[in-house]
């Protein structure tokens, strides 16, 4: 992000935006199951001209390794001191392995950006009977949903302030069953499907600007929103929020720190687990970008908790590790 911006515009900001972040914390816990994979932590936004969130006009192209393992036992904010506990099932494990290519293209002040993930996902359950009866396993690989952003760049001239609308699409398998263990044919969770089925609304709303001759920041908001249920089932609708702040001081070693925020409502419906679904996650996202040449870039960061309050009882991941590499031509 070159574009600047005067100083006493992206101070005003900062307040905006803060309170956007503290709503996100203190609202209710209203999340989508964490331990059936729906759930994968906050996003992140790695490089915002990678999707084409900046002045330039081009065409971008990322591609991102995210590794996600949900090993982690939460209940509300805390460990449970106990468990199992019926009727909740005991579940072990969801371990996702996503590979992300993004392409985007901005012209004057419009753009697009088509996310497609490849997902590798791996699951265990003990059951509801927690003696072996009704245990299960899951391997699956396969496209997952892919994501078409349409946004608008011209609300400022200087173009800092973009809309964005677009549509999740039903592209990823949502009927697969388990391969392993007593339950072995029997449909999977929805939530661990590599797809919800649904088709969802997008709606965002990002800001970046320069602070000072090293140092800016960028923020964006995006509300997910199934658009109606498919063969009885419907994610929850989610809110995300990002804060990033970058130091450019060193060129080719550009370090950020984000924060990362989400909200999504109950899951509902045929194959779902609403009393395990549900919550609110803030993450905090420290990383480095290395600046190859004037249009290659690689990037590693790590997600960690900061908050999390899941409903039920629900798996979570202790950390998340994404690294990529993008080009901008």
């Amino acid at each position: 992000m070159s574009l600047s911006v005067r100083f006493s515009y992206a101070t005003r900001a900062w307040p905006a935006l803060a309170a956007a972040l503290a709503a996100l914390v203190s609202a209710p816990s209203v999340f989508a199951c964490a331990s059936c994979g729906s759930m994968q932590g906050p996003g992140f936004t790695p490089g915002w001209e990678s999707q084409g969130l900046a002045a330039m006009d081009g065409f971008r192209f990322d591609l991102r390794f995210d590794l996600l393992n949900q090993n982690q036992l939460r209940s509300g904010s805390g460990t449970p001191a106990t468990w199992p506990i019926a009727p909740h099932e005991q579940e072990v494990y969801t371990k996702t392995q996503a590979y992300n290519v993004t392409y985007d293209y901005s012209k004057g002040p419009w753009g697009v950006n088509v996310q497609v993930p490849w997902l590798d996902r791996t699951h265990a359950t003990n059951g509801f009977n927690y003696n072996g009866t009704d245990d299960g396993t899951s391997s699956r690989q396969g496209f997952g949903d892919v994501k078409v952003m349409g946004r608008f760049m011209g609300v400022l001239k200087n173009r800092s302030l973009g809309l964005q609308l677009g549509l999740k699409l039903p592209t990823g398998s949502f009927q697969q069953t388990f391969n392993g263990g007593a339950i072995a044919g029997a449909p999977l969770d929805r939530g661990l499907q590599l797809g919800t089925g649904t088709t969802d609304l997008l709606v965002g709303a990002y800001h970046f600007a320069n602070l000072s001759k090293d140092w800016n920041y960028f923020s964006q908001i995006v509300a997910q929103l199934p658009l109606a249920a498919r063969e009885g089932y419907i994610p929850g609708n989610a809110l995300s929020a990002n804060l990033a702040l970058r130091y450019q001081r060193f060129q080719r070693v550009v370090p950020q720190l984000q924060v990362n925020a989400r909200i999504q409502a109950h899951d509902h419906g045929l194959y779902a687990t609403p009393a395990d679904s549900g919550g609110t996650t803030v993450y905090l996202s420290p990383g480095v970008t290395f600046n190859i040449t004037q249009n290659i870039s690689s990037y590693v960061f790590f997600q960690l908790p900061l908050y999390q309050y899941l409903n039920g009882y629900q798996l979570a991941p202790f950390y998340t590790l994404s690294v990529g590499t993008r080009f901008m031509f």
